[in-house]
């Protein structure tokens, strides 16, 4: 539990950050043409930057490659597990809203959100070095399944090799993994990792503040009216990271590897449905209910899994 403190702290500059987006939002300082193009900034430029500049960082050694394949492994399978579960769950719904939900259950916020978080957790860089390897699942799962969701019964959302293969996520994956193995033969001039890192350091604050105008944008009354945000709460923020907790705990894996699952499936909904449900029509209103709502409570429901992680461990 000696990482509670610093967790607590981490999630109270994002309690902090949410605040200060949520009152942009109301003084007109972020509207909505602006939202949109800070959104581009950070899918664009500062997601693959964080991407990037995660991996230019990393230390290089058996161990640490030992460690990748391994957490990119974890991830793809608990992708694939929580993907099949929210089919099951959303199998008989077929609107637009059912869409949302299950593409908001499966994809959560962890690249945005997750690398600090797992900074927190498991220390500063050894967090993020852990998440990035991660994110490639998210990726390539956002890319690829999360298309197959929002493209039912459309023809105008297709999925095409280019797609899957070229995107904003796969891409700089990729790049980043080159420069991870080509780091015993040599490595990037310095001035070339502070560009990426400053870019990539825009992600966390920017995305953080964009969630908190959305969440300045939501009618109350409407939101709490709506009983399928409180059951996508309850399955993204507890019952999924608990779960996922105690599974690898009796698969057996290591304490680390445990933190980290509970971390990244913890997290809210990843932020990215909001700008794929406004690109697509495809219910962005309450894309936006079920992305703030849940990173509004994730202030609160992060420590308690973590927490529960912590002694899961000990068992």
């Amino acid at each position: 539990m000696s990482f509670i403190p610093q967790l607590l702290s981490t999630v109270a500059v994002l309690a902090l950050l949410l605040a200060c987006g949520y009152y942009c939002r109301k003084k007109g300082i972020i509207d909505t043409v602006g939202s949109k193009r800070l959104s581009s900034l950070i899918l664009s430029v500062g997601q693959p930057m964080m991407i990037i500049s995660a991996f230019c960082k990393a230390e290089y050694s058996k161990e640490n490659l030992t460690i990748a394949w391994q957490v990119t492994l974890i991830g793809f399978a608990m992708h694939a597990l929580i993907a099949l579960v929210a089919y099951f769950i959303c199998r008989r719904t077929r609107t637009d809203q059912g869409k949302i939900f299950e593409f908001s259950l499966v994809l959560a916020n962890c690249g945005f959100l997750g690398f600090p978080i797992l900074d927190a957790v498991l220390g500063q860089g050894r967090g993020s070095f852990v998440g990035v390897f991660y994110v490639i699942s998210f990726n390539v799962c956002l890319w690829t399944w999360g298309m197959k969701i929002l493209g039912r019964g459309r023809d105008d959302i297709k999925l095409t090799p280019k797609k899957i293969f070229l995107n904003y996520g796969t891409v700089p994956c990729a790049i980043g993994i080159v420069i991870y193995l080509c780091k015993p033969f040599f490595t990037l001039p310095e001035f070339l990792t502070r560009f990426c890192s400053y870019l990539g350091d825009l992600c966390v604050p920017i995305s953080v503040l964009l969630t908190g105008a959305l969440l300045a944008t939501m009618t109350l009354s409407d939101t709490l009216k709506n009983k399928t945000i409180y059951l996508h709460s309850l399955l993204k923020l507890l019952v999924f990271p608990i779960v996922a907790c105690i599974l690898v705990k009796l698969i057996g894996f290591r304490s680390d590897y445990i933190l980290t699952v509970t971390a990244m499936v913890g997290v809210p909904s990843a932020a990215v449905a909001t700008m794929v449900a406004e690109l697509y029509d495809i219910e962005p209103g309450y894309a936006s209910q079920l992305v703030g709502v849940t990173s509004l409570l994730s202030i609160v429901s992060l420590p308690l899994v973590m927490g529960f992680a912590s002694w899961i461990i000990t068992l």
